[in-house]
């Protein structure tokens, strides 16, 4: 006898994605009800949980039109959101870079205004006795 092993939330996510990518298509909450358990095998209990998921997410647009809710996801928003994270990934780690530079130059710099300060604290301090 084995055992079936339970699907992962992500999994279930992915396979749900998998759905909206295939058929291109908008949906209602019940015919995704039907679909995902017979087509990618999520189980019927937790498929408004995972496709609430995707919607708080933004992986699934979601819009209430009279008294039905229709979902939906494109491969193209998929791909504009993945170019604007690496967008958004690459002009941080400019941003890290340029302030990692400008923190190096502020290191430096001290250690020569220090040696000026002590010299002029020690003149007073001289003239002074």
């Amino acid at each position: 006898m084995s055992k079936k092993k339970g699907l992962s939330l992500e999994e279930k996510r992915s396979r749900m994605m998998e759905i909206f990518f295939e058929t291109k298509d908008v949906f209602q909450l019940k015919d995704i009800e039907k679909i995902a358990p017979k087509a990618k095998g999520i189980t019927p209990m937790s498929v408004k949980e995972v496709l609430q998921s995707l919607v708080d997410d933004n992986m699934v647009d979601s819009e209430r039109v009279g008294t039905s809710n229709y979902f939906w996801a494109f491969p193209s928003k998929a791909l504009h959101a993945r170019k604007r994270k690496l967008e958004d990934l690459e002009k941080l780690h400019e941003d890290g870079k340029q302030r990692q530079a400008a923190l190096q130059q502020a290191i430096k710099k001290p250690k020569r205004d220090d040696k000026i300060l002590r010299k002029e604290r020690l003149f007073i301090r001289s003239s002074c006795l």
